[in-house]
């Protein structure tokens, strides 16, 4: 075990394929392991680096195997498929994993901290009841549908119509169903409050967090973004510079080019679906501010050539393509604030 320089590693619920090779790529382990002597097996071995996809629990495995000294690479997927033989199984899953992770062009994904995995997982509860929300909302739309009601977009109107049909003067329902649609309010109440205690959540951990105070000076980021874009990426240092985080995140148009022929097509979608879309959202944001600020005259909108750019993008290509590009121009600058780390200056960015 000596000449181990190299060890593959496919995580399952209740056992661990390990694969592990020497530098000349001769396998020396191949096994599969319980989940509860994981840990005591890797002791016993001699520290090298290890490859592993990055899935459910890796980041765990990840932290314990760092702690016993070994060079722990997460890697996607995605990436890690094109390495596998033939039929699928987790033993060769586990050698693609050693493989994937000696090339020198692989992307990897950076480990996870304790406090990047309770910000992430209060998003990702937090996410749960906002489509829990919007499941009851479209639920009560069709019912009352159903009755001849049709309600306008926004949950503002539909609740504005729920009250006024709950009254006791309303004549529209019968007994039975105010009953019914007063849980379902009940319900959807009960929702907003659970949302509300953790995006407040969310906007406390930003204003504790160094790295998302930094982020939230950039316009069309808020607490909401910051947080999830600290717990994905942490301070940063897994990517050389700001061009490489929007493709991460799925935010660069595909291509089909051969030869002299080159082809755009749409983006990509790659990556973090929920984190493109707040930054997206936000660059829409940014848009609007933009064009309202379009009617101002004077020294302040001359010096504010971020906004002028923004106003003359969206005047070219349209609303939707240019809050794709501000978000990616976003993406970009998270990256340039946090390995600088400084904040955003509209001066700077032109």
């Amino acid at each position: 075990m000596k000449d181990l320089t190299t060890i593959g590693i496919d995580i399952a619920k209740n056992y661990i394929q390990i694969h592990g090779v020497n530098r000349h790529g001769k396998c020396l382990i191949k096994k599969r392991i319980a989940r509860e002597r994981f840990l005591m097996f890797m002791a016993n071995l001699p520290t090298c680096l290890v490859g592993m996809e990055s899935c459910g629990g890796a980041n765990y495995w990840a932290t314990k195997l760092l702690e016993l000294g070994f060079t722990v690479k997460l890697m996607s997927p995605r990436k890690v498929k094109k390495f596998v033989d033939n039929n699928k199984n987790d033993a060769k899953d586990a050698e693609a994993c050693a493989e994937a992770v000696t090339r020198a062009n692989m992307r990897f994904v950076p480990i996870k901290t304790k406090a990047q995995m309770d910000i992430q997982a209060t998003h990702r509860i937090r996410s749960f009841y906002l489509k829990q929300r919007t499941a009851l909302m479209n639920m009560i739309r069709g019912l009352l549908l159903e009755q001849g009601m049709a309600i306008p977009k926004g949950q503002a109107a539909l609740v504005r119509k729920l009250r006024e049909l709950l009254t006791p003067e309303s004549i529209h329902m019968n007994d039975v169903n105010k009953a019914t649609f007063q849980r379902l309010y009940e319900d959807l109440k009960a929702l907003d409050e659970q949302i509300q205690q953790y995006t407040s959540a969310l906007i406390t951990l930003s204003e504790q967090d160094e790295h998302c105070k930094q982020i939230k000076t950039l316009p069309g980021v808020g607490p909401i973004t910051a947080t999830a874009i600290v717990a994905k990426i942490g301070n940063g240092s897994e990517f050389r510079k700001g061009r490489e985080l929007p493709p991460y995140l799925g935010m660069v148009p595909r291509q089909h080019s051969s030869g002299d022929k080159h082809v755009l097509l749409g983006i990509s979608k790659h990556g973090d679906r929920y984190i493109r879309q707040l930054l997206i959202h936000g660059g829409r944001s940014c848009l609007r501010a933009a064009m309202r600020k379009s009617k101002l005259t004077g020294e302040f909108l001359k010096q504010d050539k971020h906004s002028q750019w923004m106003r003359q993008l969206a005047e070219r290509v349209g609303m939707n393509k240019a809050s794709v590009a501000v978000a990616s121009k976003n993406a970009r600058m998270i990256i340039a604030l946090l390995k600088n780390q400084s904040t955003f200056e509209v001066s700077l960015t032109h």
